[in-house]
């Protein structure tokens, strides 16, 4: 599985229309829209790198409206989910 994290920048008054184009997209499991310097980020989780490529750079180029985007890979997840239910192990319950 590959999960990625891709920050958007889109025409403004698109914000809403592009994050719901891209939350539809297979392979897309969620749509962030953000305050800073991008506007959404999409969370991509693929289950090879190329199903990554084909979904950026087939389908995310044709969502009109976004003006520029960054991709980041991620290499290991690290959650309060994880972590609590590792360190629960044989732990009585509180």
């Amino acid at each position: 599985m590959v999960t990625a994290m891709v920050l958007l920048n889109v025409e403004r008054d698109r914000v809403n229309e592009v994050a719901e184009q891209l939350a539809s997209q297979p392979g897309i499991s969620e749509v962030y829209s953000v305050a800073g310097q991008f506007d959404l980020v999409a969370i991509i989780r693929v289950k090879n790198n190329e199903g990554l490529a084909e979904l950026v750079t087939k389908h995310l180029l044709k969502v009109k409206g976004i003006t520029r985007s960054q991709t980041l890979i991620a290499f290991q997840v690290y959650s309060k989910h994880d972590l609590e239910a590792m360190f629960s192990l044989g732990a009585p319950e509180r």
